[in-house]
């Protein structure tokens, strides 16, 4: 008989003293991860933590699981490495939105691409915090920093156009401030196999506080964010009285029971379809005329790239009778020097 060990939240902390600015939101994101691997039940040293360069990259430091804190806009590749030379790690990556979508830019789109499985946080609060506060690659245009005193000239990324764009399969949201859902999040993403990306609405205190004021805030929430959930309708609103409606090629937000719209116009929220298109329309509401998407938007099945290496490998091993290096090099022609 075998007994499962039963893993709580505090068997995933380091001793090491967490040193974020106070009221920072990564310290929400450090305490969902520590909830999402309990209840996951994954041994802590069964799991890497990966991270690059900036504030959310000191994450490995606070996990009592194997780390890596690597170079700036690295993480994803050394991941990759990482995950490739042991399959049955839980390899995670811990990044920010200067760490990963600039310098680093071209090693995220390839890792999603490859469908890698691995699950990437980014943290994303549109400023470069650690260098104290230049924009990043998804502050908006206009946006006044100390490296754009008159205004950003440039139209930013957004992570989930990067990864659809780069035919990832699993794509989620939350915010920093929702410890309900945020675990549940993290965990779908861990169970997903192949690159997971989850990106994390964080408010930067110190440089950019309150960026995410006009959805996270209690009182504009409910009617700026909009929580899908597989297979349900998608309906916000404080009184859950607002849908998502198809309008031609276009979503528009409604008050059901207004202006003929009915319970049944309200679309339904389907993750697992392969064709991304209404998950990029999904993912770009911004919280204006439509409520920002947060939960799982995209959660499509499809060979992981580490596991189809390693079959090949398989594949190739049992056509091959050599089975060392000696019978290797012994293999061909030989000769004997004298």
């Amino acid at each position: 008989m075998t007994t499962q060990t039963i893993y709580q939240a505090k068997d995933y902390k380091s001793p090491q003293l967490v040193r974020w600015c106070p009221g920072c939101g990564d310290y929400g994101i450090l305490n969902y991860l520590h909830k999402a691997m309990a209840d996951l039940g994954v041994a802590p040293h069964n799991i890497a933590v990966i991270s690059g360069i900036g504030c959310s990259s000191r994450l490995p430091y606070y996990m009592n699981t194997y780390g890596f804190h690597t170079i700036h806009g690295r993480a994803a590749a050394i991941a990759t490495g990482v995950k490739v030379a042991n399959p049955k790690l839980s390899v995670w990556v811990a990044t920010g939105d200067g760490d990963c979508l600039a310098i680093g830019g071209n090693h995220f789109i390839h890792a999603v691409r490859r469908n890698v499985d691995i699950n990437v946080l980014i943290m994303n609060n549109k400023i470069y915090g650690l260098t104290k506060g230049q924009y990043s690659p998804t502050s908006e245009r206009g946006f006044i920093s100390k490296s754009s005193p008159f205004g950003t000239i440039e139209d930013p990324f957004r992570p989930a156009e990067l990864t659809i764009g780069a035919r990832g399969r699993f794509f989620a949201r939350t915010l920093d401030t929702d410890a309900r859902n945020s675990p549940e999040i993290f965990k779908a993403a861990a169970q997903h196999k192949g690159a997971s990306v989850v990106e994390i609405m964080v408010n930067c205190v110190i440089f950019n506080d309150g960026i995410y004021g006009n959805v996270s805030g209690k009182e504009n929430r409910a009617d700026k964010t909009l929580f899908l959930r597989h297979g349900e309708k998608m309906i916000f609103g404080k009184d859950s009285n607002k849908g998502i409606v198809q309008d031609g090629f276009s979503l528009k937000a409604v008050t059901i029971g207004e202006n003929d719209y009915t319970l049944d116009d309200v679309l339904v929220h389907d993750a697992t379809t392969i064709d991304a298109t209404l998950h990029l329309k999904l993912s770009l509401m911004d919280g204006t005329e439509l409520p920002v998407a947060l939960g799982v938007i995209r959660d499509v099945a499809a060979p992981a790239y580490d596991e189809e290496m390693e079959a090949q490998i398989e594949k190739v091993k049992a056509k091959n009778p050599v089975r060392s290096l000696r019978e290797y090099l012994m293999s061909g022609d030989v000769w004997e020097v004298k």
